[in-house]
């Protein structure tokens, strides 16, 4: 028999980052955002379950295609109750491992040891091993290497001496670390941590995070911002979790990405929100519609988008139906005449004679905007009859309008 075993796609960690190929800053934050990741996966096998992974290192971690760092190479997954008994898969299975992988109560093959040590001792040699292979830039290939420190951050080398201590009693506890080590105390780390837990957040926590985000995201590593930080804030505002004010730094990451990324990448989850009950998520695609309006295609901006939008052209609050009204050039280039011809013009001629001037006058301009995207015989029948009603109004500025629209349409 054959089993498969199907896995999101994913990449070596050591392959993915010389692809990146990080510099400076923009590597500082990946490598801490990654090493916080593992470290928390480490920890929540010794502490939480009580296992030991047995093989921690570099070539044990793979990278999402959001970039998130994946432990992996369970092969000798291990109770730490058990690990001493003669079925442990440590146990039978720690002879593949290179030496340099190994503290010295496994390379003695001392298993009373090791269970007489903390459930993390075996992996927190390991994680130290990780640390030190992932900014040297390569596997171990004798343990010499873990004596250097130069090439790691001071900020993780205390912690770094202590994963590798050689008494198992004395190494760190990864829980420690995470709590403790300034290298993850960022505002990249934190807000990545936010995002995952938003549905656990109060509104006023969110409303005060997402203020601050756009800031955070400016100086943010790109990679991140692309792969990581768009898909959470997608997932977060289609499932409602996030507050309209999300969508603001949404868009900032989207004008990072080439034409072809936003249509694959953005453009779905825009079309999706437009659908969504929040009348305040509403309002700021609305106002956000310049921006993203071209990137839309004709059958996406008709079946997804007109139906919701057009509802907003009889919405009951006089900003939402003047927004609406701004948002009709953005729209009208992607739509088919039938749509022009028999809802919009006649949502149109209605807001002619709203109860807002300045929405009266501004459904005059829109008329002579839109002129150019109708048909010479619907002009014809439509526009004079409109610009003649508006040099009507008792508003001098739709009157102004009219005239202004009747000599730019009267060819």
């Amino acid at each position: 028999p054959v089993i498969y075993l199907v896995t999101e796609p994913v990449s070596p960690l050591s392959e993915k980052i010389s692809e990146l190929n990080l510099q400076g800053a923009d590597r500082e934050q990946y490598f801490s955002v990654g090493m916080h990741q593992i470290t928390k996966a480490v920890s929540f096998l010794n502490n939480d379950c009580r296992l030991i992974h047995g093989n921690v290192c570099l070539s044990a971690v793979l990278v999402s295609s959001t970039l998130d760092w994946k432990l992996h190479g369970f092969d000798m997954l291990s109770e730490y109750d058990t690990v001493n008994g003669e079925e442990s898969p440590l146990k039978l299975g720690c002879g593949k491992v290179e030496e340099q992988y190994q503290p010295e109560e496994l390379r003695k093959r001392d298993f009373g040891a090791v269970k007489g040590g903390p459930p993390w001792a075996v992996d927190s040699w390991g994680l130290g091993c990780f640390w030190q292979e992932l900014f040297r830039g390569a596997p171990l290939s004798c343990m010499d290497y873990l004596r250097g420190v130069s090439v790691l951050p001071p900020l993780v080398v205390k912690d770094y001496q202590q994963l590798l201590a050689s008494t198992p009693s004395r190494r760190l506890n990864p829980a420690k670390c995470l709590q403790t080590n300034e290298y993850f105390q960022n505002k990249l780390v934190d807000t990545i941590g936010f995002l995952e837990h938003l549905a656990l957040k109060d509104s006023e926590e969110k409303d005060a995070f997402f203020k601050r985000l756009a800031p955070i995201i400016s100086k943010m590593c790109t990679p991140i911002a692309v792969h990581k930080m768009l898909p959470l804030l997608a997932n977060a505002l289609e499932y409602g979790s996030a507050p309209a004010i999300a969508l603001t730094p949404y868009l900032q990451i989207a004008k990072t990405l080439r034409d072809d990324e936003v249509v694959s990448k953005v453009v779905p989850t825009l079309a999706k929100l437009f659908s969504s009950p929040d009348r305040a998520l509403r309002v700021q695609l609305l106002i956000n519609l310049e921006s993203f309006a071209h990137h839309i295609s004709a059958p996406v901006m008709e079946k997804q988008v007109w139906p919701h939008v057009e509802k907003g052209y009889t919405d009951s609050t006089a900003y939402v139906r003047e927004l609406t009204l701004k948002s009709t050039l953005f729209m009208v280039p992607k739509l088919s005449q039938g749509i022009l011809n028999q809802q919009l013009l006649k949502y149109l001629s209605k807001l002619q004679v709203d109860e807002e001037q300045a929405i009266r006058a501004n459904t005059t301009i829109c008329l002579g905007n839109i002129a150019r995207y109708l048909t010479e015989a619907t002009c014809k029948r439509v526009l004079l009859n409109a610009f003649t009603r508006a040099l009507r109004d008792t508003f001098p500025p739709t009157r102004a309008a009219a005239l202004v629209t009747l000599v730019a349409t009267a060819q």
